[in-house]
């Protein structure tokens, strides 16, 4: 698959229901208890601790729906500077990861909203989280969904890879 054909996999959040309707149809998708997992993030460099944070949060269930922050949201919550990366660059990269199902593009601050229309059985945070601290967690056990905290890769963050290129490119 081309990474063009990956933007069928970005879906605005009014179509997002309709979509994940269509999964379980899909064969070998097809069961009654089928569990959709919802995470969030910014992915504005992609390292392997994203990629191991998306497979473990794939794990818990059989769909996995990422919400990534717009850029002007990353702005606010990052900082002059970031993202490094568009929106549509960070959201097709995800995308082309197999773990990933869908990917939600949101502006907001938080996923608060979109967490409401998705309404998934399981909400995935990194364990860097208190589970009093994660968005929507509330809102996800009060129908019976269920909050996982994975354990991030130690030493993987993209502002510690911002920080290495920026030393790196200080010695050239």
């Amino acid at each position: 698959m081309s990474i063009s054909n990956y933007k069928s996999l970005i879906v605005s959040q009014s179509k997002i229901r309709e979509a994940l309707a269509e999964l379980p149809r899909r064969g070998e998708l097809f069961r009654h208890n089928f569990k959709i997992v919802f995470t969030n993030g910014v992915f504005d460099i992609l390292h392997a601790g994203h990629v191991d944070y998306l497979s473990k949060a794939r794990a818990c269930g059989d769909a996995l729906v990422v919400g990534v922050n717009r850029d002007a949201s990353v702005t606010r919550l990052k900082g002059k500077g970031r993202p490094i990366n568009s929106e549509l660059d960070r959201a097709k990269i995800i995308a082309a990861l197999k773990p990933v199902d869908f990917v939600v593009l949101f502006s907001d601050d938080t996923p608060e909203k979109l967490i409401k229309i998705i309404q998934p059985d399981v909400l995935v945070k990194g364990a860097d989280y208190k589970i009093s601290e994660i968005v929507g967690a509330e809102f996800v056990k009060s129908y019976g969904g269920s909050v996982k905290r994975i354990r991030l890769t130690p030493g993987r963050s993209s502002s510690s890879v911002i920080k290495k290129i920026s030393k790196k490119k200080a010695t050239l």
